[in-house]
């Protein structure tokens, strides 16, 4: 996610690291969009956010998702937005003690509040985008990312694009999570260039999701010995990455949402989460009464995709959309996998 201030990249399954809260004046939820009380005979709908939506366009596709959800059911939404880890937890009570027909939460943020929730509340049916539970529950519903499946195809690019043959990736901590973000960029680009090399280096310290200055150093430590294409899975870092890469006039790839924006002429494409596509797609599931379970969305369901793939690629301010033979064979790449003839491997699978 690429405004947050604690992190752009949202963990695809529950994890016990735990990111220092933004700053807030207070932990007071904010809430947008009708409420349920307002008559409707439809279906209601509650949307809790860790942090503000204001300009993430990650967590604005979530609001959409769910605003989408309320219309193909007449129903109603509600938006709370969360500011610290005390707001996440009223907002979730606030959502519980509403008792919508499905409450959606989005980030890993939200895994043990929601384990202890469920347990509660066993007829609530909860709706986790980006994350799950450790435990199963029967209404606890889970959408998550193939993130890899983009990172290879973005790394095919860096692949076609090299000059110096040199890719790499800065990553927030050496995981098997993170390096869905690396290994596949480096396999991606060795399919299209079997002589390229990679190489990746990890944020770490004290505050991984959160330091651009330390990412910056780990960018730089990769351009030094001449790596041109750099993916950059370094949270609130990317922009470090971003600007190590612009000073050596080299380029970088962005997460989540359309980062070309932040660094034209540096940033060559963005892996993409659909946030909206996993709300309404698991909306309807639970709706159906398929809950409890874990849905993975890639290239094939459209939740995983590049701007570069994406309508509007021309006005999105990416390198790429300068290079439209590299879209063609990223294309062909894209088919391959969705149509199983291309696996790519996945560093966090068991």
């Amino acid at each position: 996610m690429v405004r947050r201030s604690r992190r752009t990249l949202q963990l695809v399954a529950a994890t016990t690291l735990m990111v220092t809260a933004a700053t807030a004046c207070n932990a007071a939820a904010k809430t947008d969009a009708s409420d349920s009380a307002s008559g409707s005979s439809g279906k209601s709908f509650t949307l809790v956010t860790p942090d503000a939506v204001g300009q993430n366009e990650f967590l604005k596709l979530a609001v959409t998702g769910v605003k989408a959800a309320a219309k193909t059911h007449d129903g109603t939404e509600k938006v709370y937005e969360s500011t610290d880890t005390a707001s996440q937890q009223q907002n979730v009570q606030a959502a519980v003690d509403a008792s919508p027909n499905v409450i959606v939460l989005v980030g890993f943020e939200f895994a043990d509040i929601v384990a202890q929730q469920a347990k509660a509340h066993p007829k609530q049916q909860f709706l986790m985008i980006d994350a799950c539970t450790t435990k199963t529950f029967a209404n606890v519903t889970c959408a998550v990312f193939r993130e890899h499946e983009g990172v290879y195809l973005a790394g095919a690019e860096a692949g076609l694009l090299s000059k110096s043959g040199k890719v790499g990736a800065v990553d927030v901590l050496d995981t098997p999570q993170f390096r869905r973000y690396s290994d596949p960029f480096a396999a991606g680009a060795k399919k299209v260039a079997a002589k390229t090399s990679a190489s990746t280096r990890f944020v770490g310290g004290q505050s991984p999701f959160d330091d651009s200055a330390r990412a910056k150093e780990q960018a730089n430590s990769l351009l030094s010995k001449g790596t041109d294409q750099i993916m950059a899975a370094a949270a609130a870092g990317n922009y470090g990455v971003f600007e190590a890469a612009k000073a050596k006039g080299a380029f970088a790839y962005g997460v989540d949402v359309n980062q070309c924006v932040s660094s034209p002429g540096t940033v060559v494409d963005n892996v993409i989460k659909k946030t909206d596509v996993a709300v309404e797609k698991g909306v309807e599931q639970v709706l159906a009464g398929k809950t409890g379970t874990s849905v993975s969305y890639g290239l094939k369901e459209g939740g995983i995709s590049l701007t570069g793939l994406e309508t509007g690629v021309d006005s999105s301010k990416c390198v790429i959309a300068q290079h439209k033979d590299v879209l063609a064979k990223v294309k062909t790449l894209r088919d391959q996998i969705v149509s199983g003839e291309l696996k790519v491997d996945d560093p966090a699978a068991s």
